[in-house]
């Protein structure tokens, strides 16, 4: 049940659906209380999967490099913080972004550079092997979950694929889910969070079928409740779960489980959802993906 000012309640009512086989359990990165993958003089990297998607947090210093070699598909680089720049280069294209936006980077060799002191997220899909093996929470998907289905990306942007740069300064409007932005591989709302604790009689519990959520936290504590539901097989049961997590942070919510996430410390919360490959059900929308007519969507 969404909460009662909660415009996802005008979506499709979906019945839990009870799977047939084990559910998997949700997965935690805490990156404030874990050992970088990559440490350097300018930038520390932490890295978390879930099924689809890698996310790579990078604390950076001005003239910090981050680079990929080869990339096999697109991916996002989020500056969710006004303040910080980073210039991007792919091909013979280099572009500037800036603090609060999404960017889109296409497969190939590209570079992202800061420019300024602050917090850099990049999301990749698990095609990328190698950083794959390096995530703190790889053994948690060892096996695959069975509930998700096999990662298909979307249609190509119209014009091919360059660096795409989208502002998260856009104002909130009426009827509107947050600030959605999608590419081939990838969904992003970047929200612009909530000052101070949720009202614990407001929360939005919910599932999902069939795809996973990333819920990252980039400023603030959270707790994230969850409950899987109880099907005819008791061996697949699992305990509810209401995970503490401050920032920065990742929560991977697998299907179906129930859940909601409420912001619990006094200054401000905010989290950055994510969905690897884009969702049907908000792209169908009107007006809610910004930047739809960048990139279609395929026939639903």
């Amino acid at each position: 049940m969404y909460g009662k000012n909660d415009l996802r309640a005008g979506l499709a009512p979906m019945a839990v659906k009870a799977a047939a086989t084990p559910f998997k359990p949700a997965s935690y990165a805490r990156f404030y209380a874990e050992t970088p993958a990559e440490a350097g003089e300018l930038a520390r990297t932490w890295l978390a999967r879930g099924q689809n998607l890698i996310v790579a947090y990078s604390r950076v210093s001005a003239g910090a490099v981050l680079s990929r070699t080869g990339q096999i598909d697109e991916y996002a680089v989020v500056l969710p913080d006004a303040g910080l720049s980073v210039e991007i280069t792919a091909g013979d294209q280099t572009e500037t972004a800036h603090g609060p936006c999404v960017a889109f980077v296409p497969p190939g060799d590209s570079v992202v550079k800061a420019l300024g002191e602050g917090n850099l997220y990049r999301l990749l899909t698990v095609r990328s092997a190698d950083l794959a093996a390096r995530c703190s929470n790889a053994g948690d998907y060892a096996t695959p979950d069975p509930n998700v289905p096999e990662f298909q990306a979307w249609p190509d942007p119209v014009g091919g694929f360059r660096i795409r740069v989208y502002s998260g300064d856009v104002p909130a409007q009426q009827g509107r889910f947050g600030r959605l932005y999608r590419c081939s591989t990838i969904m992003v709302n970047l929200t612009s969070g909530r000052p101070g604790p949720r009202d614990p009689g407001d929360l939005s519990p919910h599932h999902h079928d069939d795809f996973e959520q990333y819920s990252i936290a980039t400023a603030g504590d959270f707790i994230h409740h969850l409950r899987w539901p109880w099907t005819g097989n008791s061996a697949h049961w699992l305990d509810d779960q209401h995970e503490f997590c401050a920032s920065p942070s990742v929560a991977v919510i697998p299907p179906p489980a129930i859940h909601t996430s409420q912001g619990v410390a006094d200054g401000l919360n905010r989290l950055l959802d994510v969905f690897c490959p884009p969702r049907k059900d908000f792209s169908a929308r009107e007006g809610w993906v910004l930047n739809a007519a960048d990139y279609p969507a395929p026939e639903f």
